[in-house]
């Protein structure tokens, strides 16, 4: 199993914070635009406990791939966990955690996942996968700083 956790601080309120991540719609705008992030569900403004959401990506060679997860726990404002149904991992689980600071909040990602085909899988994560979440965990970064005034955790 793999693991990639990236944290960011962000000068806001939890409420705003939770309003945001919460939101289907705003997936889009924190996705690299080439992976072609396409919401093919019509999801509601905010997220419930067993909302099943599908999208279209296109992570390789611009080929469309089906992706389903679901909203399998929530705790607003604080905590919310998606997990693939079906898509392009044997499992996938992704934990979101908002934590109020003195200096607004701090958001926390956790994603646990798991490869297919075996040895295949693995050198794939190695040399394609592993580094294209990195890039999309930094793009979410750049696009939050965007949106939101940052702060440093250090």
């Amino acid at each position: 199993m793999y693991q990639l956790r990236d944290t960011i601080g962000l000068a806001t309120s939890i409420q705003e914070a939770w309003d945001f991540f919460s939101s289907p719609a705003n997936l889009k705008v924190i996705t690299p635009p080439h992976l072609g992030f396409d919401i093919t569900s019509d999801p509601p403004e905010s997220i419930y406990p067993g909302l099943i959401i599908s999208y279209t990506v296109r992570p390789i060679l611009h080929i469309p791939l089906e992706w389903v997860t679901e909203i399998t726990q929530v705790d607003a404002p604080r905590y919310f966990v998606d997990e693939q149904r079906k898509g392009p991992y044997t499992m996938w689980h992704h934990e979101h955690i908002i934590h109020e600071h003195d200096k607004g909040v701090v958001v926390e990602d956790c994603v646990s996942y798991l490869m297919p085909f075996g040895l295949l899988g693995k050198i794939a994560h190695s040399l394609m996968v592993k580094r294209q979440l990195g890039k999309i965990f930094s793009y979410r970064q750049k696009a939050l700083s965007e949106r939101f005034e940052t702060f440093s955790l250090l």
